[in-house]
């Protein structure tokens, strides 16, 4: 398969799979409406399709024009607050568009799709480290409609004979060819602590007092670069295995333990506001990617500190 089409490729996670697809060797389109996408993030010399999954004529315009192989799908809203707040923009824009999209390949035979999924279909966590087993209790809107989607490729398989992989990321961040973390409004804890050092307007950490070393929440996180290659990786085991992969370290660091790497990488201080915990804000998120080890042969190459850095350096050198 080298005929790729990844829809939301001008997004953050996208872009550099797509980035990392062209140093591959494939042929790649990117789609997407540009709502949340930099053009400005994707190769020159990759075609950019302005398209909305919302819009099934377009979809079906944008198949004919070319011939795809297989599908990297990226696009959704994935705000959690605002998907609390406004949960028909969401189910209408992820839900809706991809059954636009499947319908689409279904009917042109595009038969293999990988699906950005996420850690938010598990909901509050029973035990950790998370595997692909733990139960799906999504608790918003957006963790809902990632697994509803998730539900329907798997009986698009049944009925259609569809080949999909959904990959469940835990906390994307760093950044590279040239591109970095740019989200309007910014909500990540990485990219937020490194703007904090440059301006020096005190980030907020929400809660002290979790059960947890130093009473602040646990996450995994996982550099983009690793997750682009994840991608590929699926991409090429689509013949042999159908189903949901986690994404992680599996390794978990505190908000406190983050503002002391950020500190010691950049040298400066992170200024602070301690405040109330958040709603809905889990004690400790991280995964157990036995399973991606096993089947995409997947192994997170950049730490935390490589993450940090990477942010650092782009947060300094902003192409866009």
């Amino acid at each position: 398969m080298k005929n790729i089409l990844v829809f939301g490729g001008a997004g953050y996670i996208g872009s550099h799979t797509v980035w990392h697809l062209c140093e591959n060797g494939y042929n790649v389109v990117v789609a997407d409406n540009l709502i949340y996408g930099h053009a400005e993030a994707i190769p020159t010399d990759v075609p950019l399709e302005h398209v909305d999954l919302i819009d099934a004529n377009a979809l079906g315009e944008l198949f004919a024009k070319y011939t795809f192989d297989a599908v990297i799908h990226f696009a959704a809203f994935a705000y959690v607050g605002e998907s609390v707040e406004h949960p028909a923009k969401y189910y209408r824009n992820n839900v809706v568009g991809t059954l636009n999209l499947l319908e689409v390949m279904r009917i042109v035979g595009v038969k293999n799709i990988v699906f950005s999924s996420t850690c938010a279909t598990y909901g509050e966590p029973i035990y950790t480290p998370i595997d692909e087993e733990h139960p799906q209790n999504p608790i918003n809107p957006y963790g809902q409609s990632k697994l509803m989607i998730e539900k329907i490729l798997s009986d698009y398989e049944n009925a259609y004979g569809l080949r999909w992989v959904a990959l469940r990321y835990f906390n994307a961040a760093g950044a590279g060819w040239n591109i970095r973390e740019s989200h309007m409004p910014e909500t990540h804890l990485i990219p937020l602590v490194c703007c904090s050092i440059t301006n020096g307007n005190p980030i907020n950490i929400f809660g002290t007092d979790y059960d947890t070393p130093d009473g602040t929440c646990i996450r995994d996180y996982v550099h983009v670069m690793d997750l682009a290659n994840a991608h590929r990786l699926a991409l090429e085991k689509l013949e042999d295995f159908s189903g949901v992969l986690n994404l992680g370290t599996g390794i978990g660091k505190s908000v406190k333990e983050i503002i002391v790497i950020a500190e010691k990488v950049t040298g400066k201080k992170c200024p602070v506001v301690f405040t109330v915990r958040r709603p809905g804000d889990s004690t400790r998120l991280f995964a157990a990617n036995k399973k991606a080890h096993e089947i995409l042969e997947w192994f997170p190459e950049y730490g935390i500190e490589k993450i940090i850095t990477d942010a650092w350096m782009w947060e300094n050198n902003r192409r866009f």
